[in-house]
């Protein structure tokens, strides 16, 4: 018996979320279905993160156990062969048995892209929020600062979260702007249910002038989530990185991503 790590990316559009759900499709459903294929016996997939509905990944991180002699490194190639094409597997190897992608400490970094133009091209409307006034962006990078640190989040918490306590730790926030896109990026050691898309949809109101710099510091001392903005749509949402604090040789992200060990792979082109 072996475990194995995939870094797993996949277009969010046509799922019901990444948890495996009887009557709809899901990416850990697909996942399961693929390698069960694959290997030949029974495969359930244990996911580092469930991202929402219609929200995308980079870079998702998933273990599992088989008995399959296969070497850990194909098993991604053989893998992206039996999956629709919106989900493929970046690379794969083998983790130590003991290793549990919710058992450790991360770093998780998620981008929010607001597409901020009177009109939006057809091709990004499954990618970025549409926001058609010009945002202030500056007072949206003032604002997202009263967000850094270790706070009780629970106005930007779902009231449908079935957290034990909502106080997180955001690591790292900004926003910028990059041509006629806006990017909220945010990292932190975890999330609640729809804490980043709250965030986004708070920021956006501040952009927006409807709101004041300071509205995000209210929100987080009022705990109560009508306190803070809207949930922003989930098609804007995307998992940037995933960075295991104590194995950093496992981390996935869109800048490094390690290469499979045994092959050269040089001469392939990038997924």
């Amino acid at each position: 018996m072996k475990r194995v790590l995939l870094c797993v990316s996949y277009d969010g559009t046509g799922y019901s979320g990444w948890q495996l759900q009887d009557n709809a499709p899901t990416v850990e459903g697909e996942l399961n279905k693929a390698l069960s294929d694959l290997h030949g016996e029974e495969i359930a997939v244990i996911g580092a993160s469930r991202t929402d509905a219609g929200v995308h990944a980079l870079c998702n991180m998933a273990v599992y156990d088989t008995t399959a002699r296969m070497p850990a490194e194909k098993v991604s190639f053989a893998l992206n062969t039996r999956l629709p094409e919106d989900i493929r597997v970046v690379w794969s190897r083998e983790v130590p048995a003991d290793f549990h992608p919710r058992h450790t400490d991360t770093i998780k970094t998620y981008e929010y892209t607001i597409y901020n133009e009177p009109v939006m091209p057809p091709t990004e409307r499954l990618y970025a929020y549409h926001v058609e006034r010009t945002l202030d962006v500056e007072a949206m990078s003032e604002a997202a600062e009263f967000l850094r640190g270790e706070h009780d989040f629970k106005s930007y918490a779902s009231v449908y979260t079935t957290a034990e306590t909502t106080v997180r730790t955001i690591t790292d926030i900004g926003v910028r702007r990059e041509g006629p896109y806006v990017k909220i990026v945010v990292s932190g050691t975890g999330f609640l249910y729809n804490m980043v898309r709250i965030i986004a949809g708070t920021l956006t109101e501040i952009g927006l002038c409807r709101k004041e710099k300071d509205f995000t510091k209210a929100a987080l001392e009022a705990r109560e989530r009508r306190a803070a903005g809207p949930t922003a749509p989930a098609r804007g949402l995307m998992l940037i990185n995933y960075e295991f604090v104590s194995y950093p040789e496992f981390n996935c992200t869109k800048i490094d991503r390690p290469k499979p060990q045994g092959e050269d792979m040089a001469e392939k082109e990038p997924l």
